[in-house]
């Protein structure tokens, strides 16, 4: 198992899975805007942690590192930081990095998934999913975390909505204070 280095003990760790390519420390479509909305919302300490990994469709291993990379960060948190609670936020081939990691099927049918260990799931608080290419296809969030998990996708994307505005696919901003209510009402 990859061993990630603990950073601080916050009461909340946010764990970003940011988008194909996107720009941005943790994303600048959706993670850093999004961090920010949560930072001013939320009653409690926090951090952010940016899963390390290509976010590149021409690397065919890209999602499987990004689990990888996400269930190394946790496992490590949650050794270091046994109080600690975590959010798990993922934007488009970051939602099936999250998907992946949660458990889902139509993640784990791809090779080289990394799980996190269902004993960690009570430090999971919510899961917020945005642009999600597995709607498409039908796909669910493993039922372990279906009743904390919120999944946004903006009316013409067509990554989850098989729209035909590409642009859509950018515009998340109108969710961002629903996912900070979510994210408060189950701390």
């Amino acid at each position: 198992m990859p061993i990630a280095l603990a950073r601080s003990c916050a009461t909340v760790d946010i764990v970003i899975a940011r988008g194909t390519q996107e720009p941005g420390y943790l994303g600048a479509a959706v993670g850093d805007p999004l961090y920010g909305v949560l930072r001013a919302h939320l009653p409690v300490d926090t951090t952010a942690h940016r899963v390390e990994y290509p976010a590149d469709l021409l690397v065919p291993s890209s999602v499987s590192d990004g689990t990888r990379a996400m269930v190394g960060h946790l496992s490590a948190q949650a050794a270091a930081c046994p109080d600690q609670r975590f959010v798990l936020v993922g934007y488009s081939q970051g939602a099936v990095v999250t998907h992946g990691v949660l458990g889902s099927a139509a993640a784990t049918a791809l090779p080289g998934i990394w799980v996190l260990d269902p004993g960690l799931s009570p430090r999971i608080v919510a899961v917020l999913l945005f642009g999600d290419p597995l709607r498409l296809v039908g796909g669910a969030v493993a039922p372990l975390y279906a009743d904390r998990t919120v999944n946004y996708c903006t009316a013409g994307d067509p990554v989850c909505a098989g729209g035909v505005f590409p642009t859509a696919h950018g515009a998340y901003g109108w969710a961002f204070t629903a996912a900070a209510r979510h994210v408060d009402a189950r701390l």
